[in-house]
């Protein structure tokens, strides 16, 4: 870490926390997202292995650029290029007064980096506001890859604990475990509702309130829709989470 100095801190989450730092040689500004190994018999998080492992393929200017890993007995460090803000905190300031040119501009990034994103066989899993850096430039870049995963690698079916409720897909809602790109797009379409309204879209409380703030906009989907989405086989996997009293058949 000698080669860094900590200016301050700009984050903190379950994963650890992230400094705005200086490189001493090159005096560069850069992100340091320092990760806690305090449990020795799990080693390093799977999700810290996969954005690593991920970044160091993916070069694109709507990507955020991994520029160095440090690793020691207690500490992992991520060495990122730095941006000034994300998206939500920029909308906070903005006081959700965001003209059609800004939009424009940051979705275009956006559907920019998601398209490199697919074309590479990676689903991102996990888009929102946060997610999104913004420079001072206006650059946009998607980061945090720590759910991201390959969908070139078969798997029986994909895990449905992903995405922020916000702007999870209604399918994943309802407990499918097969999907592809279109999450992403689904996020996608909430994050540009965001921009323009100056309010999530849909705030669910959970996920039988998220379900139905989704249909109550969109209407509700055609059983034969229903049955291809949910995970048939294993019912357990979403009926738990519904509330017994959600009448899917009275929304609309």
């Amino acid at each position: 870490m000698e080669k860094y100095q900590k200016i301050e801190k700009i984050g903190e989450g379950s994963y650890g926390i992230v400094f705005k730092a200086q490189n001493r040689t090159t005096s560069e500004i850069v992100a340091l997202k320092r990760i806690r190994l305090d449990n020795e018999d799990e080693g390093v998080p799977c999700t810290a292995i996969r954005e690593i492992s991920l970044l160091k393929e993916l070069k694109h200017p709507n990507i955020i650029a991994l520029n160095d890993v440090l690793h020691t007995e207690k500490k992992l460090t991520l060495v990122f290029e730095y941006m000034d803000s994300d998206l939500k905190k920029f909308m906070d300031i903005c006081g959700g007064d965001l003209d059609t040119f800004t939009i424009k501009h940051l979705l275009y990034q956006l559907l920019c980096g998601v398209e490199y994103v697919h074309k590479n066989k990676i689903l991102h899993r996990d888009l929102k506001p946060q997610n999104l850096l913004i420079s001072k430039k206006g650059e946009l870049k998607i980061t945090d890859f720590g759910l991201a995963r390959t969908s070139s690698v078969p798997v029986s079916s994909y895990s449905h604990e992903v995405v922020t409720l916000w702007y999870r897909a209604p399918d994943i809602l309802m407990g499918s475990r097969k999907y592809s790109e279109d999450i992403d797009m689904w996020s996608v379409g909430c994050v540009f509702g965001e921009m323009v309204t100056a309010r999530p879209m849909f705030p669910g409380t959970s996920v039988a309130d998220e379900l139905l703030r989704i249909f109550k906009v969109l209407g509700t989907p055609i059983d034969e829709t229903i049955l291809k989405s949910l995970d048939t086989k294993n019912p357990s996997n979403y009926e738990s989470s519904l509330s017994p009293h959600l009448d899917i058949a009275s929304v609309g």
